[in-house]
């Protein structure tokens, strides 16, 4: 079952979704080379308190922090410690939630730490990044799941191939449903399988978190002994990037982007709902 959310819950979920974005912006002010990642959730917690709101990752199926930080070859699920001190040249994804009087908001970035990235590795974040909100745009009224799957899948294999050879879209994880959950139904692929045919149809009420995860070379991934960790099986670095989205009568609602997507999106020729937080 798929969950349709009224208006008023939708709201809810945009009050979830700005805590998610406070957190993602304190968090890249402070991803800076000599940092822990658990430097990181502190600061993730704090924004969390500050806000009255609770935290959807902490304790979830026993995950014992406030956010996922996964850093180069990590894809997601990377738990923050002592031990992970951030340096130059690294990429990390960071991955929050928050949860609004039961409502959930979740979304996911990757910054770059301090300076010297390589060419191919700014080039992977934004492709990544420009993929999801291909996605996004994709997410109107009348639309099918798949046509989510077939706009991002469809950026990315456009793009000119890095040096690696390929962008490997990462198949073990994908995008879900969200709302009085974190993970709900549907699943989203990112990227098309026939196996899995179209799709529910989008209508009013449908909220999505889309998050394509793409390496710079396999699509495989193992998780570690930690049972969190998932890695590229080849090593590769890994971009992702992740918004809770909602789709009302008057188009989408980016509910984890300050300004619902409203920017972006005009880029592919959509204009967002209004805010419903006024």
């Amino acid at each position: 079952m798929v969950q349709i959310k009224t208006p008023e819950q939708i709201a809810k979920m945009r009050e979830a979704g700005l805590v998610v974005a406070a957190i993602h912006a304190a968090t890249r002010e402070a991803a800076v080379p000599g940092a822990t990642t658990r430097d990181l959730d502190m600061v993730a917690r704090k924004v969390i308190a500050d806000a009255g709101a609770k935290s959807n990752f902490l304790g979830y199926g026993g995950f014992p922090a406030t956010i996922c930080t996964s850093v180069n070859e990590v894809v997601v699920h990377g738990i923050p410690d002592d031990k992970t001190v951030l340096k130059d040249g690294d990429i990390i994804s960071i991955d929050a939630g928050a949860i609004v009087d039961g409502w959930h908001g979740d979304a996911a970035f990757t910054a770059f730490v301090g300076d010297g990235h390589a060419p191919e590795l700014i080039e992977l974040s934004r492709v990544t990044e420009e993929s999801m909100w291909a996605g996004i745009a994709a997410m109107k009224n009348g639309n099918r799941l798949v046509d989510i799957s077939k706009a991002i899948e469809g950026y990315i294999r456009r793009q000119p191939r890095p040096s690696s050879g390929k962008y490997g879209i990462i198949e073990d994880y994908g995008g879900h449903g969200i709302g009085s959950e974190m993970h709900m139904d549907p699943h989203l692929l990112n990227y098309v399988s026939r196996k899995r045919g179209k799709g529910i149809k989008l209508v009013p009420g449908v909220c999505l978190a889309i998050e394509p995860m793409v390496s710079l070379g396999t699509a495989r991934t193992e998780v570690l002994a930690d049972d969190w960790t998932v890695i590229t099986t080849d090593g590769t670095w890994s971009s992702h990037w992740e918004h809770s989205v909602a789709l009302t009568e008057a188009g989408p609602i980016v509910l984890t982007s300050p300004d619902c997507g409203k920017a972006k999106l005009a880029e592919y020729g959509v204009t967002t709902a209004p805010d419903p937080l006024g």
